[in-house]
């Protein structure tokens, strides 16, 4: 193993994507297919809309003065996109604006590529994750939450509306 491997944070990591799962597919999975695809969707987008904790990776004391400023800059402005478009997204959805959905596609697609770019980013320029200081729940807990959350919108959005959806869409056909 490299001697900048920290398995106890890897496990931790691993341990919340593992927990995560189950709670999302015994638990959420269930609960979000019984919503129309819209109210799913806001409340997912709902869960990202405070990712703008990401910005105290930018924060002195937070974090160790010795964490790379390029690192917590991407990290942390790429969050706080990620929570603008989230908001976005809520407001789409909330008033069934003709854009909601490809506001979805756009927050997730850009949610998911950030989290995974900082994870990156993390593994190949952050040595020591003791770096993190304070904010080392970030990448070992709320991010294994938030790209599962990912998953979750993906698999809605994949999926053919619900049946709520199609009845309201059957009875504008009679109409």
């Amino acid at each position: 193993m490299p001697p900048s491997f920290n398995l106890p944070f890897v496990l931790s990591v691993a341990g919340a994507f593992l927990t995560s799962s189950v709670v999302a597919a015994i638990y959420v999975w269930p609960a979000l297919r019984a919503m129309t695809r819209h109210d799913a969707l806001r409340l997912l987008a709902a869960f990202h809309a405070f990712r703008f904790l990401g910005m105290n990776f930018m924060v002195a004391g937070f974090v160790s003065s010795e964490l790379s400023p390029d690192f917590a800059s991407e990290v942390g402005w790429g969050d706080l996109i990620a929570a603008t478009l989230a908001l976005m997204s809520m407001a789409a959805l909330s008033w069934r604006w003709s854009i909601a959905i490809p506001m979805v596609w756009i927050f997730n697609v850009w949610g998911t590529l950030d989290l995974l770019n900082a994870y990156y980013m993390g593994v190949t320029k952050i040595q020591n994750p003791g770096l993190f200081g304070a904010g080392i729940y970030i990448p070992a807990l709320y991010v294994p939450l938030l790209l599962v959350s990912h998953i979750l919108v993906f698999m809605l959005l994949l999926r053919a509306g619900s049946a709520e959806e199609s009845t309201v869409t059957q009875r504008e056909e009679r109409r």
